[in-house]
Order: C-alpha cells, then sequence, then structure tokens
C-alpha cells in the first residue's frame, strides 16, 4: 500500500516501502530521508493507485486535500490533463529547476518580393458590401491571372463573367500600391467604414498585409472558420497541368489573435480542428512584438523513443505543458509568452485542453519565422500522444 503523509502543506512519504514504488515510478522528489510530492502527483495516487494520505487529525480524501491547494486558478484541468499524460505511460513532472538548452529555432517560411505591374485599374467601391468592382476587363483579368487579387468572373470559373471582385483587403493593399483608384471613393474611407464593422481590422489587414508583401496569396478564410487562407509564393488560381486546369486549393490557413483579445477555449480548438478535418495547417498570427512577463508553463513531459516511454533518469523533456480547460478563455498575448516560456527551456509547447468531461485534448505549437516580420505567427496541430 501507498502510504502518504500530509503536514504544514507538505506531502510526503517517509516508509521505505512505498519510497521505492514511487521512485521507480518517477514521482516525488528526495529530500534527505523523506520523499516530497507535488499536490497533482499525491491527488494521482489517491484517485488511480489507492493510496493513503494521512494526517495528524486522520486520513485524508482526495476533496479534503484538493481543497488545500485550488486556490491556484486552473487547478483541477491541470490535474487532469497531468492524470491523462501519466495514464498513457508518461511522465509529467513540475517544472522546477529544469536545466535550461538552447532555444528552439522557428520554422522558417520562404518569401519574396511581391513585384507589381505599373498599371492603372478604376474601380467602384460598394461601400454597403466592403467590395470593389472592376470592370475593366483587360486589366481586371491581367491582376487575376498573375497575381491571383480578386475573382475574376465567377468563383473557380473565371470564364463565367468579365467583372473582377475584390475585397477590403485587397481594395486598401493595391490603393497602396498606386495600382488601384477608386471612382467614388479613397483609402481612407474604405479603412474607415471597415473598421467601424470590426473594431480589429486593422490588425487583420496587417497580417494580411505582412504575407502578401512577401509574395504569399492571401484570400479568405470564411468557408474554414478562420480569417484568411493562405498559398505559398507563386500560387495561381489554377494550376497548369497535362493539358487541364484544375483549382489550387490551399494547405494553410490563419487567425489573427490580437494580444489584447480574449478568445473562449472551445471556440479556439473548433477552429483548429476545422482546419485539421480538411487537411490544412493551422496558423495563429499575434500582431505585433510581446514583451514582459512569460505565461507559467504547467508541467514538463517526457514522451517516446520509439515504442520505449522516456524517463528523466536518461532523457531530457521533449515539450512543456500548457494546462487549461475547455470553460476558459486565453489571450493572445498569454499564448505567445507561453510559446516564449516553453522556448527559453528549449522544449516544444503542448497545449492541453480538458473538456467537461475531463477527456483531454492535446495541440502541439511551433513559432513560424516570416523575414523581418513584426508580428508572431504560430502554426498549431493536432497531436496524438
Amino acid at each position: 500500500m501507498i502510504s502518504l503523509g500530509f503536514s504544514k502543506g507538505m506531502i510526503t512519504a517517509t516508509d521505505q516501502s512505498t519510497i521505492d514504488v514511487l521512485r521507480r515510478g518517477y514521482f516525488g522528489k528526495m529530500h534527505g530521508t523523506e520523499m516530497q510530492l507535488d499536490p497533482e502527483e499525491a491527488l494521482y495516487l489517491i484517485d488511480v493507485r489507492n493510496a493513503q494520505c494521512s494526517s495528524q487529525k486522520g486520513g485524508i480524501s482526495f476533496n479534503e486535500l484538493a481543497s488545500r491547494f485550488c486556490r491556484s486558478g486552473k487547478f483541477i484541468a491541470r490535474y487532469f490533463t497531468y492524470k491523462d499524460w501519466r495514464e498513457r505511460g508518461l511522465v509529467a513532472l513540475r517544472p522546477f529547476n529544469l536545466t535550461v538548452k538552447a532555444t528552439i529555432a522557428a520554422k522558417q517560411y520562404p518569401g519574396s518580393s511581391l513585384r507589381l505591374p505599373k498599371i492603372s485599374v478604376n474601380g467602384l467601391f460598394f461601400k454597403s458590401d466592403l467590395m470593389t468592382i472592376i470592370d475593366d476587363a483587360e486589366h481586371g483579368r491581367e491582376i487575376y491571372d498573375r497575381f491571383w487579387f480578386g475573382q475574376y468572373g465567377s468563383y473557380k470559373a473565371a470564364d463565367r463573367g468579365r467583372l473582377n471582385k475584390l475585397d477590403t483587403y485587397e481594395t486598401i493593399f493595391l490603393i497602396s500600391k498606386g495600382i488601384l483608384n477608386l471612382e467614388n471613393s479613397d483609402r481612407a474611407e474604405v479603412t474607415k467604414l471597415a473598421s467601424s464593422r470590426r473594431g480589429d481590422f486593422g490588425k487583420l489587414y496587417g497580417v494580411y498585409k505582412d504575407w502578401r508583401e512577401r509574395g504569399y496569396v492571401i484570400k479568405t478564410g470564411f468557408k474554414f472558420g478562420t480569417h484568411f487562407r493562405a498559398y505559398f509564393p507563386g500560387a495561381h488560381p489554377v494550376i497548369q497541368g497535362e493539358g487541364e486546369k484544375s483549382w489550387h486549393h490551399s494547405k494553410h490557413v490563419i487567425h489573427v489573435f490580437p494580444k489584447e483579445s480574449k478568445l473562449l477555449i472551445s471556440e479556439w480548438a473548433r477552429a483548429i480542428r476545422v482546419a485539421h478535418s480538411v487537411r490544412k495547417t493551422f496558423i495563429l498570427a499575434v500582431p505585433g512584438i510581446l514583451s514582459g512577463k512569460k505565461t507559467n508553463i504547467d508541467f514538463v513531459l517526457y514522451h517516446r523513443k520509439g515504442s520505449n516511454a522516456e524517463n528523466p533518469d536518461t532523457d531530457m523533456p521533449k515539450y512543456a505543458m500548457l494546462s487549461l480547460s475547455e470553460e476558459e478563455t486565453i489571450g493572445g498575448s498569454e499564448f505567445a509568452s507561453a510559446i516564449r516560456a516553453a522556448n527559453d527551456m528549449g522544449l516544444s509547447l503542448v497545449i492541453a485542453i480538458a473538456d467537461r468531461e475531463t477527456a483531454v485534448t492535446y495541440y502541439k505549437v511551433r513559432q513560424i519565422a516570416l523575414q523581418k516580420s513584426r508580428n508572431e505567427y504560430y502554426e498549431i496541430e493536432w497531436m496524438q500522444p
């Protein structure tokens, strides 16, 4: 039987047989002749391993022990994400006294300069629809075919019609490049109207501009529950192949998450799931460079080498875990600072979300490097431990 004691806010094991069992399972830390345990470890042992915990007043139940530590935020989510990782035969530890390794390098995304033609195109801006129509078939078709601005003709059928339709982001971008002239409006008015519809328009346009100027094609991500879908430099509306043309499908979607904003975890996870279901890489954009306090990491995680579980005796941890619950909100600043805290430990960030049934879903996060950008970007993918 595993026997634990609780006194003066500390959970300990002093029985040698208990200590031997716990050391083999990578629980606790020795201090002299006794072992000290973190609350999650002790609660797991009571919950799953039928451990007995007692104080001078007698036995202590799971809830009695948990009530001594639950003043910290997201306590129960942290416990169930810890339990889930342990139940997979893997080790999770509090991140104290971890030796700092080299910072993980961000994933490099290719870029190229966008070289637009020296042409002038007239368009009419429809203010209630936030859309520009170009009826100059020659130039409207040129900026569509060569640079994929707007939608010429019909969606996926450019030969069905002779109008090019630009959204607000494309409208402002082409005005700023000296290509588009509006017959009934200007850049300032378009920006004002778009900003009145959504307060974060300026942040979204900044991300759009960031990628477009580096040669990427950025289109609406409405069908996938995100702000944009993205195509790598050189993409065109159709792919030429063996005498046939086929529509160019995107492989990436971008969701903008301003650092001062908050997003419900369930909504955040839903967007990632949709992207994953259609085999697209989900990119989270956090406009602006962050500074200040880092978000605390909940656990460091040991994973697997082949079919064998890693352990603290012979391996370094592979991931840093941020534990959250379905009902929580997370801020853009909090998210990005958690990434930075994980990177400073030389670990990849894993976000573990406990839903209302305490089932846990994992997402692995990796930072993207977009050359000379002042925004922060992250790939997020669903993970099966």
